[in-house]
């Protein structure tokens, strides 16, 4: 079976993050897409970051009615700070039946070379690429493992989310119903 890998912190996950990955599931030669809850991006500081197990659920509840789609909480047992390469290796020898395609925005295309270990996903991964606003060329674009998806541009920030959260302000439509309830049962980013 050939799976695509979408990372993410999904903190929380929301309506942009559910449109690229059925997108990716729908429109390209992907029988199922994986969505890896991140504990700690090492790009990213950890202020903000709702408990990994938590966005877990949160993510195992927006996409619990497609078939398509899985959450995986795989790195939360491999060794911190999580680097794709290593998750990657893991990944595929725990599942050498299928064949894996890593899922990422054109905004971390053109910041791949700062990646751990970049040229080994280039060399045994492919790379499936959608479109993100403002994104400059990436000496990457015409590499042979590296596809560009056609899918919706969408600049839904899971910061503006948070904020909103915080000041009362409505999300709907920028989150499924389910998670938004979710969020204000449990008094998430409050």
């Amino acid at each position: 079976m050939k799976i695509g890998l979408f990372f993410g912190s999904f903190n929380p996950i929301h309506i942009g993050h559910l449109i690229i990955a059925n997108v990716m599931a729908e429109t390209t030669d992907l029988e199922e897409v994986w969505l890896i809850v991140s504990p700690q991006n090492p790009f990213k500081q950890q202020k903000d970051l709702l408990h990994e197990f938590d966005r877990y659920d949160m993510v195992q509840k927006a996409i619990a009615d497609n078939y398509k789609l899985k959450v995986l909480d795989i790195e939360f047992h491999l060794p911190k700070p999580n680097y794709t390469i290593d998750t990657l290796t893991y990944i595929q020898e725990k599942h050498p039946q299928h064949s894996f395609t890593l899922i990422m925005g054109s905004d971390n295309l053109s910041q791949l070379h700062k990646w751990k270990n970049y040229e080994q996903i280039l060399t045994y991964f492919s790379i499936y690429v959608y479109p993100r606003p403002n994104t400059k060329p990436s000496p990457f674009d015409e590499h042979p493992k590296v596809s560009f998806v056609k899918a919706p541009i969408l600049d839904i920030s899971a910061t503006f989310i948070r904020q909103c959260l915080q000041k009362n302000i409505s999300v709907r439509y920028l989150l499924p119903e389910i998670i938004e309830n979710h969020i204000r049962f449990k008094k998430f980013y409050l």
